[in-house]
C-alpha cells in the first residue's frame, strides 16, 4: 500500500457519506478486499474494469494486486478528488471515468483479457447484468459483489425456487461459481441484506444454440406467469402446441421445471415458427 491515509480517513476527509439513492455501501474491510482481488486472477494482464469504486476501497486492493490498467467508473462527484489522490499515487495505472455504467460502453475500454471486479450498487446490479449479456464473450471474466439472493437466482438449479429468467440467461453464456459470503458489518453502512462474491466465467460457446433475443422474450413469457403452465405463459409467442411439439416439451409444463436446454430449443422452436411474435 502506496503512502495514502486509510479508508475511513479519506471517507471523513472528503465527507463521503453513503446515499441509499445510489445503493452506496462502502467496502471498508482491507482484507476483504484483497480477497476479492485475487479472485478476480492476474489482474496484471489487460484491463480491469471497477464499477462504483467509491471512496476506492476495492481500487486500492486490485491495484496492490498488480493491476496496470485500471478503469475505475464512478457516478458520484463526491467520490472524484479520493480517486484522483489514489491515482497519483499509482502513476499512469488508473482512469477514472465519471458517469452512469448504465450508459458506458465497456467494449471501448482497455485491452485484452478484459475482466470487471466490482461492488456493484445494489440498485443496479441486475440491470447491469442483463445490459451486459450481448458483450459478455469480451470479458475473461467478472467477479462481483452482490446480494445473496441474487447470487441464488443467478446460480439457480430448475426445480429450485430461485430458478427463473436470470438463471436461464447467465447460465447460457456463463459458468457461475458463488466463492465466500460477506458479512454486513464489512460495509459502511451495514446493508439489511447479505451478500456474496460471485464470480461469472464466460463461456467459449453458449450452453446450446438460441439467438438471445428470442430466447429472452420466450424467458420472460414463460417465467412472467411462473405459476402458470406453459399452454397459458407462452400464448403470446404464438400456437404453443405447435411450439411445444416442435421442442418435445409438454405444454401443461411449468417454466421452473425446464432446462437452459429446453429454453434455447423452445427459442429455436420460436423463431422458426413465429417471427412475427418477436417483430
Amino acid at each position: 500500500m502506496r503512502n495514502l491515509p486509510s479508508l475511513t480517513d479519506t471517507i471523513r476527509m472528503h465527507g463521503i457519506r453513503a446515499k441509499k439513492t445510489m445503493g452506496q455501501h462502502f467496502l471498508l474491510d482491507s482484507n476483504l478486499c484483497s480477497r476479492i482481488a485475487r479472485a478476480a486472477g492476474d489482474v496484471a494482464k489487460g484491463s480491469t474494469i471497477e464499477i462504483g469504486p467509491g471512496p476506492g476501497g476495492l481500487t486500492r486492493a486490485l491495484l496492490d494486486a498488480g493491476a496496470f490498467s485500471l478503469f475505475a467508473i464512478e457516478k458520484d462527484p463526491r467520490c472524484k478528488p479520493a480517486l484522483l489522490e489514489l491515482a497519483s499515487a499509482y502513476p499512469g495505472r488508473v482512469t477514472l471515468i465519471e458517469g452512469d455504467a448504465l450508459k458506458i460502453d465497456l467494449t471501448t475500454l482497455g485491452n485484452h483479457p478484459k475482466r470487471i471486479v466490482a461492488n456493484l450498487p445494489y440498485n443496479i446490479a441486475t440491470e447491469l447484468l442483463f445490459r451486459w449479456l450481448p458483450c459478455i464473450d469480451i470479458f475473461e471474466s467478472l467477479v462481483l459483489m452482490l446480494q445473496k439472493e441474487v447470487v441464488n437466482r443467478l446460480a439457480a438449479k430448475p426445480g429450485s425456487k430461485s430458478y427463473g429468467r436470470m438463471a436461464v440467461m447467465i447460465q447460457w453464456l456463463c459458468t457461475v461459481e458463488p466463492m465466500f459470503d460477506v458479512n454486513p458489518t464489512a460495509f459502511h453502512p451495514p446493508p439489511k441484506v447479505k451478500s456474496t462474491v460471485v464470480r461469472l466465467i464466460p463461456r467459449e460457446q453458449p450452453l446450446a444454440p438460441a439467438e438471445r433475443l428470442v430466447l429472452e422474450r420466450v424467458t420472460a413469457a414463460a417465467f412472467g406467469q411462473r405459476r402458470k403452465m406453459l399452454r397459458s405463459s407462452l400464448k403470446i409467442l404464438g400456437d404453443v402446441s405447435t411450439l411445444c411439439a416442435d421442442a418435445r416439451i409438454e405444454p401443461t409444463d411449468r417454466a421452473e421445471n425446464l432446462s437452459i436446454e429446453d429454453f434455447c430449443t423452445l427459442a429455436r422452436s420460436v423463431a422458426g415458427r413465429n417471427t412475427a411474435a418477436l417483430s
